[in-house]
């Protein structure tokens, strides 16, 4: 199924550790490029999520974002470090002396001491595990949106390639009225000069000029390409850089093919060809 490489997704999950929310975005990328932005209480789970992200994506700037919200502190959950107080009131002792100034701490002022307040340890393991079912949950979400627009894209491609079918149709038409044409040009310029040609010359340079516009192989290179779309389109795999290639193959003969084009018509055939194919090409940027 074909993928978009630009997308959207949100999920979030509340449980006793409080709360937690997965962003998940992306834009085109040659290649996968995961940014990763973590709390610090799940740091830990860093290498699992990003190998679940990579499992599930081939292409694109991935940005996942987690946010934590733990749940509201409580009296019992707060511990004072006893060494850290004893020590820092031994310390402030030792100072009062040296300066000859006597001093004294309140308990408010302690407590502000960095260290003294800590938050007592906490089994993150339920955390960590709900981290990993919420990016599985945000990452399946995000898939699906993609394959929502790339969906939407490919619909779009074989539009396009419809309508190069349309003006490939009129190049082959337009050849067969072109080759009589130059008949009819060189007798009427001949009655002009009033000379006649050489028995067989004429047929002679009416072959040269046909060979010389001959478009068929352009022509046929294009049929294959635009079988060769459909077939990739149909693909169950990432297919953006072989589209990526086929577009410089279509490029490629649409110019022969205006190079040797010899009438309006087919020079504006051309041209509408290369639009076309650009058009493609910007559609392509997006698939995965």
């Amino acid at each position: 199924m074909v993928q978009s490489m630009t997308a959207f997704a949100r999920s979030e999950l509340h449980g006793e550790w409080g709360t937690l929310s997965c962003e998940l975005r992306s834009v085109n990328h040659r290649y996968l490029d995961i940014s990763l932005r973590l709390p610090e209480e799940l740091r830990a789970a860093e290498s699992a999520m990003r190998e679940r992200l990579q499992a599930g994506l081939s292409r694109g700037k991935v940005e996942c974002a987690l946010r934590y919200q733990a749940p509201a502190a409580t009296s019992a959950g707060v511990e004072v470090d006893h060494a850290t107080v004893r020590a820092l009131l031994a310390a402030s002792a030792e100072v009062e002396t040296l300066m000859g100034a006597a001093s004294q701490y309140t308990a408010l002022e302690v407590l502000r001491w960095p260290g003294v307040v800590r938050e007592p340890k906490r089994d993150l393991a339920p955390l960590h595990t709900a981290a990993q079912t919420l990016v599985s949950d945000a990452l399946d979400a995000f898939i699906a949106t993609r394959q929502a627009e790339g969906t939407r894209l490919a619909e779009l491609i074989r539009q396009r390639a419809a309508a190069i079918t349309v003006q490939l149709a009129r190049v082959r038409s337009r050849r067969k009225a072109l080759v009589g044409g130059l008949l009819d040009k060189y007798r009427a310029r001949l009655a002009d000069l009033g000379v006649e040609a050489e028995p067989g010359r004429l047929e002679q340079e009416l072959a040269i000029a046909a060979q010389r516009l001959d478009v068929d192989e352009e022509l046929d290179r294009l049929d294959s390409h635009l079988t060769e779309l459909h077939a990739v389109l149909d693909r169950d795999e990432p297919i953006g850089r072989r589209l990526d290639f086929l577009m410089q193959e279509f490029n490629r003969e649409a110019n022969t093919l205006g190079s040797k084009s010899a009438d309006i018509e087919t020079t504006q055939a051309a041209v509408e060809l290369k639009v076309l194919i650009e058009q493609m090409r910007e559609q392509i940027q997006n698939i995965e």
